[in-house]
């Protein structure tokens, strides 16, 4: 095994000035005047019920495998589902969805939106896609349940010469794992592909413009929309914003400091105030000290569960999965805590939570699209000295999220150079759009969701204080949700940038 320096002078001598490739122009699927697209427009989508909820139809649509070049390669898949509107005579269009990530799939994700929002349901058709490498659509592979379990393997605080060439030789692999498991296929996982599969989608559908909504990834996905085809937008929300003006490197850059104010500033406190129940402090400060003095008993002594090795990387991965929403992780999160602190007397129902809570975490399936977007889609630094060093000071300032951020870095700068065209978001041509944002939200930092508002010209900004929640519309929040209904339902979006209070914060269910 090389040591980091030379690993630094590899990854610098093969570094490669980033693509200035423009942006296509903005244009329908329809304005492809060619043979070749013609066997992707010219397809009828073949609706039947879905297996995995039958109040939803299921259809295939084929897309090309790059749309600035069709022809190349095999065909893709991508799987559609919809739920009709339920009042066909009020029925006002489209509503289109996507999940968020980048990776994750939204099949059955329609249903649940009507039921949480039937007057809206009532007035669309609600439908979604799984991205191009997600789910039920065509795919990458690049490890497995095993080989992505070393990812995490150790402690990414540990910043021993070997520690630290252990995370980089870990990215390097999965990167190279990726590139030949899945051929090119992971050239083609990017977000301007993704938004011309999105609006081949919709003209297959048979309508000129769609309203839209979308959380977390899905807003750097509707904002790449609404910039590359705004003249098929009606109505979009985006909810829980990427800094989708900016990179990649940027959002990734910010995410440390909001996970660790989020866990500091609400999450311990809320569990202190609850020691009676918990018994994990009675100050924030007496709380934090009881978890990192967990993470290190994990580090001297990590739990093992089956095939599952609970180390102090597994608690951070926990910990920050628990910072999304507070009404529904908090109480989880806080049990299991509690549970780590007497586990030699720990419950059956205990262990059994514990297992569930540390087995649900990024899966290698999510981790070969997640990276291939993240990659490909905006140009990094591909010094890994700068990452080196620059995780160090992430690590000592905001550890549950810094320590981490090496590993995923260096990943991409082993990603081979990606010729995505570089998309500028600026709002020209678009309605109104909805903007909503927590103040504290850990995935979403708040300062990068400003930025992206002020970038895209027009929008307005519901800001939710005093909360740091990670999606807000339909999370029990009327304020957010009545603002959000009366635009899809009547176009009225407000004068200017307002605010919603946070919703209240969990109490612990009885008998807890």
């Amino acid at each position: 095994m090389g040591t980091v320096s030379s690993v630094v002078a590899t990854a610098l001598a093969a570094a490669v000035a980033p693509a200035t490739v423009q942006a296509a122009p903005a244009g329908g699927v329809n304005s492809r005047n060619s043979s070749a697209a013609a066997r992707y427009t010219g397809q009828r989508l073949d609706w039947t019920p879905c297996d995995r909820d039958p109040s939803l139809e299921c259809a295939a649509m084929a897309v090309p495998r790059d749309w600035h070049h069709l022809g190349t390669g095999a065909d893709l898949t991508i799987e559609v589902p919809r739920h009709r509107a339920a009042d066909p005579a009020q029925r006002r269009g489209v509503l289109m969805m996507a999940a968020g990530g980048p990776a994750a799939s939204g099949l059955t994700r329609p249903a649940g939106f009507v039921k949480a929002s039937p007057t809206v349901g009532a007035a669309y058709d609600v439908v979604i896609f799984d991205q191009r490498g997600v789910g039920s659509s065509s795919h990458a592979m690049c490890q497995t349940n095993a080989e992505f379990r070393d990812f995490y393997a150790g402690d990414f605080r540990d910043r021993s010469p070997a520690a630290l060439q252990g995370v980089v030789d870990r990215s390097k692999q999965f990167a190279k794992d990726c590139l030949e498991r899945s051929g090119d296929l992971v050239k083609y996982l990017n977000t301007d592909q993704a938004v011309r599969d999105m609006d081949l989608f919709r003209s297959l559908l048979g309508v000129q413009k769609i309203s839209y909504y979308g959380p977390s990834y899905a807003t750097w996905l509707g904002a790449y929309y609404a910039t590359e085809f705004p003249q098929h937008v009606e109505r979009a929300v985006l909810d829980s914003n990427e800094p989708f003006a900016q990179t990649w490197q940027q959002a990734e850059l910010g995410q440390p400091m909001s996970f660790q104010r989020r866990f500091e500033q609400d999450f311990l406190p809320w569990i202190a105030k609850y020691d009676s129940v918990y018994h994990y402090g009675s100050t924030a400060a007496e709380a934090q000290s009881t978890w990192e003095a967990r993470r290190k008993a994990l580090h001297d002594h990590p739990i093992t569960i089956g095939s599952l090795t609970i180390g102090p990387n597994q608690l951070d991965n926990a910990t920050l999965q628990g910072m999304y929403n507070a009404d529904q992780r908090w109480r989880g999160l806080a049990s299991v805590l509690t549970a780590l602190e007497h586990w030699n007397t720990a419950t059956q129902a205990e262990h059994q939570l514990v297992q569930k809570t540390f087995a649900n975490y990024l899966s290698p399936g999510f981790a070969a699209t997640f990276f291939p977007v993240t990659c490909n889609d905006t140009p990094w630094d591909r010094d890994l000295d700068y990452w080196i060093r620059q995780s160090a000071k992430d690590t000592t300032k905001y550890p549950l999220v810094g320590a981490r951020e090496l590993a995923y870095t260096a990943t991409c700068v082993y990603w081979p150079e990606s010729d995505a065209p570089r998309v500028k978001v600026t709002g020209k041509g678009l309605p109104p759009t909805l903007m909503l944002n927590s103040v504290h939200d850990p995935a979403t930092y708040y300062e990068g969701a400003v930025r992206a508002h002020k970038a895209l010209r027009g929008s307005r900004l519901v800001t939710v204080t005093g909360g740091g929640d990670h999606g807000q519309y339909q999370n029990g929040n009327a304020c957010v949700d009545g603002i959000v209904d009366a635009y899809l339902l009547s176009g009225t979006v407000p004068a200017h940038d307002t605010t919603c209070p946070t919703k209240p914060l969990p109490v612990p269910a009885q008998g807890s």
